[in-house]
């Protein structure tokens, strides 16, 4: 039962992060401007947008192995990895005043709460491992 609910919060989790990777891969624009408030961090820049896709693509992918192996939990790390690193970008620009704690209040859903999951489950796994 314990191994159920990390592979479904695993498996689930990835398919979300590897979705919005190829969306950021294949329509770099039209996610740009569909993306609530991603517009507000600068103009446009197709290859920023992909290079960014392709590090969700990989930690979705990641997730996903793990959701099918509980032995690859080292994946785990490289996903939880580039999350961490992207919301502390997050929160670095609101700290030096390039977004505002409104901005960062909106990134809590789609930014620091995939960062969270992703490292509690490296955590719990590297533990069981």
């Amino acid at each position: 039962m314990v191994r159920h609910w990390k592979s479904l919060v695993s498996g689930l989790l990835g398919l979300g992060l590897a979705v919005n990777g190829l969306a950021m891969l294949g329509a770099p624009f039209a996610w740009y401007e569909a993306v609530p408030g991603v517009v507000k961090t600068g103009p446009f820049n197709s290859h920023f947008v992909r290079d960014v896709g392709a590090a969700y693509l990989v930690s979705g992918a990641a997730l996903l192995v793990f959701a099918r192996r509980p032995r690859a939990w080292p994946a785990l790390w490289a996903a939880a990895g580039f999350l961490i690193l992207h919301g502390g970008v997050h929160l670095f620009d609101t700290l030096c005043g390039r977004s505002t704690l409104a901005d960062l209040a909106g990134d809590l859903p789609g930014v620091f709460g995939p960062a969270l999951v992703a490292a509690l489950l490296a955590v719990r796994a590297a533990r069981e491992a």
